[in-house]
């Protein structure tokens, strides 16, 4: 369930704690698994992390099902993380997803015919000072607007 090349990035975190603390790394342990399965955590990866670690299933499952930037059905090649918090509704959120939705022809957590995007509302990204904002990989994309948003995701392969 845990390929070799992702024990060995997880070896790495694990490294990074106290001796016996190995389930400090669960984080990055599910984020490494995540990524070697389809962007997406199954049951049974999120039980094979917690046996990696040596801690009970069940903690595992609930860093796994707290945090947002775990995913637990099919997501897209890019995930657009809409922040839909107070800052980003204030500033037109809502209207903006529903542009997105509309642009793509899915709703919120459903994944283009395609496969290359799917949309999920997510709750605060800290750059509230850019609000309204949405986060695809690693990068942050601020004052949204409609015309923002049709140039990025027109830009998307």
């Amino acid at each position: 369930m845990i390929s070799d090349n992702a024990k060995k990035q997880i070896d790495d975190w694990i490294a990074k704690y106290p001796q016996g603390r190995q389930s400090s790394a669960v984080m990055e342990a599910l984020k490494i698994v995540q990524a070697e399965n389809a962007n997406q955590l199954s049951h049974d990866s999120i039980q094979a992390v917690a046996d990696y670690l040596n801690m009970p299933g069940i903690a595992a499952a609930e860093v796994a099902t707290f945090y947002e930037n775990y995913n637990h059905q099919p997501v897209g090649k890019h995930i657009i993380r809409f922040c839909h918090n107070i800052s980003c509704m204030l500033n037109g959120s809502d209207d903006l997803i529903a542009h997105l939705e509309t642009k793509l022809g899915v709703k919120t957590g459903e994944v283009t015919k395609d496969g290359l995007i799917s949309v999920k509302k997510v709750e605060c990204l800290g750059a509230c000072v850019g609000a309204p904002m949405f986060q695809i990989g690693d990068q942050y994309y601020e004052n949204l607007t409609t015309d923002k948003i049709d140039d990025i995701v027109d830009g998307l392969k």
